[in-house]
């Protein structure tokens, strides 16, 4: 595949998650506009990542069968759908239109994202899987940065339309991206290229490893992104002290995620999440020391390289040596270790706020899971060292 085509894969991904985030800041508001109750509110935010948790195996599967690129086109045309119905929702004033429409945009999720992840696989270069992961994920960790910000900001001066417009198009933006290599290339990831391969290879040491440590990772960063904004709020504190302290964080992120993909090449993938996992633990660690701005912004720093070391470094644990035509399967189950954490990590800590002391009382368990994230991504040494 030409270079040039896996950079069209990559901006596709850029401009579908853009259009995914920055509907994120809008939910609660418009749900709110809408007459929610709290209780419905949260059904409506969560209700794209449920869906996306049950369909991403549906995903991988259908990638599977040499269908990665359509499933990333699938994925990008429902985007754009999910798009359309939030506008409906606007001029009908329907909280239901809104609500199908968040069904849909995890249903696009489901199926762009397994397809993406393996793709970047299996088109990279030789010797250079992670270093593409990391550009990857510095083209996704861009559209996290940029999204919220872009949405809310679009959704007070133009208005809620607007900011769906927007979505419309570059949900469209990101299927036309990917239209463009699958004309090419599209029999490069097809079935026919792959010897027959059990899915019984997804119960191995390292891809179950890999996805645990993911899981404890996802809930402990779950769990800091919801619980520290809310600590801040009762503290008193305006809501662009947490947006500092998330962009400090992501900035750190995107600087380090194509380094992390090189060493992962380099080193191979578990000396890299090491390094990382190390640095979540220390974040995670100066937190608990310091939670008050401006100390605590210190603890961003390590944070987001951590992520930026970490996540193209377990991508690659878990999905780079599996075989071919299990590996958009393998990807979703692997994403929905990283859903069940970020799902649990707000449940299971809300209740330790609720009856163990307030929101301060959370961050003495991130070191905690981190430490467990950190276990799980050794263990494959194991077999390489029985």
């Amino acid at each position: 595949m030409d270079n040039r085509d896996i950079w069209f894969l990559h901006l596709s991904t850029f401009f579908f998650f853009l259009a995914f985030i920055l509907v994120a800041p809008l939910i609660s508001p418009l749900a709110i506009i809408f007459g929610a109750t709290p209780l419905i509110v949260g059904t409506i935010a969560s209700i794209s990542s449920i869906v996306s948790l049950l369909l991403k195996p549906l995903g991988g599967f259908m990638g599977d069968k040499g269908r990665k690129f359509e499933m990333m086109m699938l994925g990008a045309l429902l985007g754009a759908l999910a798009g359309i119905l939030y506008i409906s929702s606007i001029m009908f004033h329907n909280l239901l239109l809104f609500t199908i429409g968040r069904a849909i945009h995890g249903m696009a999720s489901a199926f762009f994202y397994p397809a993406s992840l393996s793709s970047a696989i299996d088109l990279a270069p030789p010797g250079r899987v992670g270093e593409t992961l990391g550009w990857r994920g510095t083209m996704f960790s861009i559209s996290q940065l940029i999204g919220p910000a872009l949405g809310g900001f679009v959704a007070d001066y133009l208005g809620f339309q607007s900011a769906f417009i927007l979505t419309v198009l570059l949900s469209s933006v990101a299927f036309s991206l990917v239209l463009i290599p699958y004309k090419k290339d599209r029999g490069m990831i097809s079935e026919k290229h792959e010897e027959k391969a059990s899915y019984r290879a997804l119960v191995d040491l390292i891809f179950i490893s890999a996805s645990l440590s993911l899981f404890f990772m996802a809930f402990a960063y779950s769990a800091m992104y919801t619980f520290l904004p809310a600590l801040y709020k009762v503290l008193g504190f305006g809501t662009s002290v947490f947006g500092v302290y998330a962009s400090i964080m992501g900035g750190f992120s995107i600087l380090t995620r194509v380094f992390g993909g090189r060493e992962a090449d380099r080193r191979g993938p578990i000396p890299v999440a090491t390094v990382g996992l190390s640095l979540l633990l220390l974040a995670y660690l100066m937190l608990l020391k310091a939670q008050n701005p401006p100390m605590s912004y210190w603890s961003a720093i390590p944070l987001g390289m951590g992520f930026g070391l970490t996540v193209p470094a377990l991508q690659m644990l878990a999905l780079a040596d599996l075989p071919k035509r299990i590996r958009s399967f393998g990807a979703g189950i692997y994403t929905m270790f990283f859903d069940l954490g970020y799902l649990s990590g707000p449940l299971a800590l809300g209740y330790v706020a609720q009856v163990g002391g307030g929101y301060g009382a959370v961050f003495s368990y991130l070191p905690i899971l981190i430490t467990f994230s950190f276990i799980m991504a050794q263990l494959p040494r194991l077999k390489h060292n029985p």
